[in-house]
């Protein structure tokens, strides 16, 4: 055991003789996870018992969602409790197609003026790390801008140049991760990502902390250790598990794969998930597991539709509908964990959450307070409530410009290029297969005119006519 981490240790016990220290608080964030990438939830092939242990003694939401079907959208929420459509962020930071649309205007980074979890948690005395992907703006909006007294690799882009160290291309490159240039060969991201927040952790042991630790895995570029993805290709029945045809074309644009096949993108879950044991180690070892909650999280769903003519996203969300880039709920779907030491019963929720009550969530495990928030605390059942979706963009996935609710057992969407409408009773129908909107016209048209009534009061920006357009 280090030195470093005797004294933490050592802190720690003096400390718990006085008062009752306040409530560490981590937040993890896995991009690119999606809602069955998990053992937990029922995917045959990724092995995830880490993850599974936290949501086993913890409470497991299984209908929660991102706010967004893509990443800086959902990360803006998560940083600030407030809807990407209200903050104007509505595509990942530097998305810009266009089709029969031009897409909505949103904004390129998250604004200073906004407050962040991470300067509430500083206003109340806590030490604030980030680690990993940021994705929320250029220099001079980093985490450090943001209230984060400390950044380890969060930067404007959105995935590493590569999983392996120097995480670099030979020429310098957008997509290069920084601050992590004392590595060595072989050395692979995600498991350096975990020895930073290991090291926060031993740091920061004496004081209250409020960490996220936000992957780049799951992901692209598709890149594992070698030695984990031969071990799941040697997996009884491995090859047979996706024998028959892996993709169909449902959505009609798109190519989605129908079945978790993908060795290399299996490897980059199990490694995600070694590296958040790794964490909750630490965590007991240090003797602040008592005292810490941790809350996990994707950021959107599964990549398992790409435009037709591409190959297809390394993993299924059947049998929920597409993925990542669309508003079928295989694209926002998402996993979510609170793990909160000191409510110790566990349970599995159905109750409706998305990813703008993180931040309210998170405040509350720490005893804080606070408003101006488009989402609250899910500590307690929440109830029944509707929820949002806003996507004025076209996405690789093959999707367009589209918005959606949740409104009870039923969800609506509407596609922007045509105003089509699509209604889904998702208790009966959680694979979105049979469109309602013509047997029951009045109850599309009510879900209707409370998405547009939300769509006013959020000032959520619209695509406009392309006039370059000549049809497709």
């Amino acid at each position: 055991m280090s030195l470093r981490l005797n004294l933490a240790i050592l802190s720690v016990m003096v400390a718990s003789c006085g008062a009752p220290a306040p409530k560490n608080v981590v937040l993890i964030i896995v991009d690119d996870l999606g809602w069955k990438d998990l053992s937990v939830s029922g995917s045959e092939l990724y092995r995830t018992p880490r993850i599974d242990e936290l949501a086993t003694n913890g409470i497991r939401f299984t209908n929660f969602y991102s706010d967004s079907p893509v990443c800086s959208p959902t990360r803006a929420a998560l940083m600030t409790g407030k809807h990407p459509a209200r903050l104007d962020i509505t595509n990942w930071i530097g998305g810009s197609q266009k089709g029969q649309l031009l897409q909505a205007d949103y904004q390129r980074q998250l604004p200073l003026e906004e407050i962040t979890v991470a300067e509430r948690f500083k206003e109340a005395g806590y030490a604030t790390g980030f680690i990993g992907k940021w994705h929320l703006g250029s220099e001079g909006f980093y985490p450090e801008d943001q209230g984060f007294d400390i950044n380890v690799g969060g930067h404007h882009a959105g995935q590493p140049a590569s999983y392996f160290w120097p995480y670099k291309r030979e020429d310098s490159s957008y997509w290069d991760v920084p601050h992590l240039e004392d590595g060595e060969p072989g050395e692979y991201l995600t498991d350096r990502l975990t020895n930073e927040a290991v090291a926060f952790l031993e740091n920061h042991a004496d004081q209250p902390f409020f960490l996220v630790l936000s992957h780049y895995a799951v992901h692209t570029p598709i890149q594992a250790k070698e030695e984990m993805t031969a071990a799941v290709r040697e997996r009884d029945g491995f090859t047979e598990k996706c024998a028959e045809a892996v993709f169909d074309n449902d959505p009609r644009w798109s190519s989605t794969r129908t079945c978790q096949g993908n060795a290399a993108y299996a490897a980059m879950v199990e490694s995600t998930d070694e590296g958040i044991g790794i964490l909750m180690d630490s965590l007991r070892l240090l003797g602040l597991d008592d005292n810490t909650a941790v809350v996990f999280v994707s950021d959107n769903g599964g990549l398992s539709s790409l435009n037709r003519g591409r190959e297809t996203g390394p993993t299924s969300n059947r049998p929920l509908r597409a993925g990542k880039g669309y508003l079928y709920e295989g694209g926002v779907r998402i996993p979510f964990i609170i793990h909160d030491p000191t409510s110790p019963t566990p349970s599995i929720r159905s109750d409706i959450g998305s990813t703008v009550d993180v931040v309210p969530t998170l405040l509350d495990l720490a005893g804080i307070e606070g408003d101006g928030f488009d989402g609250i605390s899910v500590v307690e059942e929440s109830g029944e409530r509707s929820k949002y979706f806003h996507f004025p963009h076209y996405h690789g996935s093959g999707n367009r410009p589209s918005g959606s609710m949740i409104s009870g057992r039923y969800k609506l969407i509407e596609w922007f290029e045509t105003g089509e409408l699509e209604l889904y009773d998702l208790q009966q129908d959680e694979e979105e297969q049979v469109n309602l909107s013509s047997e029951f016209p009045q109850l599309a048209d009510s879900l209707f005119s409370l998405m547009n009534a939300w769509r006013l009061e959020v000032d959520a920006k619209m695509p406009s006519p392309n006039p370059d357009w000549i049809g497709k």
